[in-house]
């Protein structure tokens, strides 16, 4: 079914406008015209969108259902025009992109450097946020991708297509001080050891924990941090061990002042890039999943 939004927008007006009459005087035209146009939508959707109570119209239960998606379509229509109209010639292409809180801001900007490189002028707009707020924000339209380390949730009533970009090996981190002061060779010096564990909701923490459990390793959990930067800061300090990806490695040893104490092949982080096309079309979005590859190991 192709829907007519002729139709749905004479809907919407007469649902906003509080009734025929009044919506047929803001789109100048006849009142038969619009109920003709709102008969069409409902045999079209078959089912009711209005029913008369006394001389009023109201909504029925379907009827309310489609007003809210006509809200968000006609909302987007008007936000569109606007900003055509008030675009100055010559702006850059903007390129709005989500990252989930959980991705290292070293990776992410590793990710999405590639879209800057494209020929012409493009503008990158990145926002942060907890997954599921920016897969809302991708449904309807305000962002373009969003970047994650897992794939898109099941059960969730959005429409997106997850594209694997790769994944990669971590490595362990400690400062300087407190690796001087582990027992033994890696992996070992970690049973005991001061251990910094990534939040609940990272993908790659149940990872580590499994690992640790078969190779018998038993370290302190000191702390646990959904912000993987400020993990970063505290194991700087001397807190505890933490993980980063091993391609982050060199950048997180000269950024945090800290040493590898090892690196597992066995915990994998993955990530994923989420978009509303099956078929990745977008060019900023083609150059990030196909410069992922230089640096990320196919799954």
């Amino acid at each position: 079914m192709r829907l007519n939004y002729k139709h749905l927008r004479y809907f919407w007006m007469t649902a906003r406008a509080g009734g025929v009459l009044r919506a047929a005087e803001r789109l100048n035209v006849t009142p038969q015209t619009i109920s003709g146009q709102i008969r069409l939508l409902e045999d079209q959707l078959g089912d009711r969108l209005f029913t008369r109570v006394g001389r009023h119209l109201e909504l029925t239960e379907t009827g309310r259902m489609v007003l809210g998606y006509a809200d968000e379509i006609f909302s987007l229509g008007s936000e569109l025009e606007e900003m055509l109209r008030t675009r100055p010639p010559g702006r850059r292409s903007v390129f709005r992109v989500g990252v989930a809180d959980v991705v290292p801001k070293s990776v992410a900007y590793r990710l999405l450097a590639p879209a800057l490189a494209l020929p012409g002028s493009i503008r990158i707009v990145c926002r942060e946020n907890a997954l599921d707020a920016l897969l809302a924000e991708l449904a309807v339209h305000r962002l373009d991708l969003v970047i994650a380390d897992g794939p898109m949730p099941e059960g969730l009533h959005v429409r997106g297509f997850t594209h694997a970009l790769g994944e990669c090996g971590v490595s362990f981190f400690a400062a300087p001080e407190l690796a001087a002061r582990l027992q033994g060779a890696f992996p070992r010096c970690l049973d005991g050891a001061p251990l910094l564990l990534p939040g609940e909701h990272t993908a790659v923490r149940g990872r580590l924990q499994r690992w640790l459990s078969q190779e018998r390793l038993r370290p302190r959990i000191v702390g646990e941090f959904d912000d993987s930067a400020l993990m970063k800061t505290f194991g700087r300090a001397g807190v505890g061990v933490f993980i980063a990806p091993s391609p982050i490695e060199q950048e997180v040893c000269e950024q945090y002042g800290v040493r590898v104490l090892g690196r597992s092949e066995a915990i994998r982080d993955h990530y994923y890039a989420i978009s509303v096309e099956r078929r990745i079309s977008h060019p900023a979005v083609v150059a990030i999943t196909e410069a992922a590859r230089d640096w990320l190991t196919r799954p």
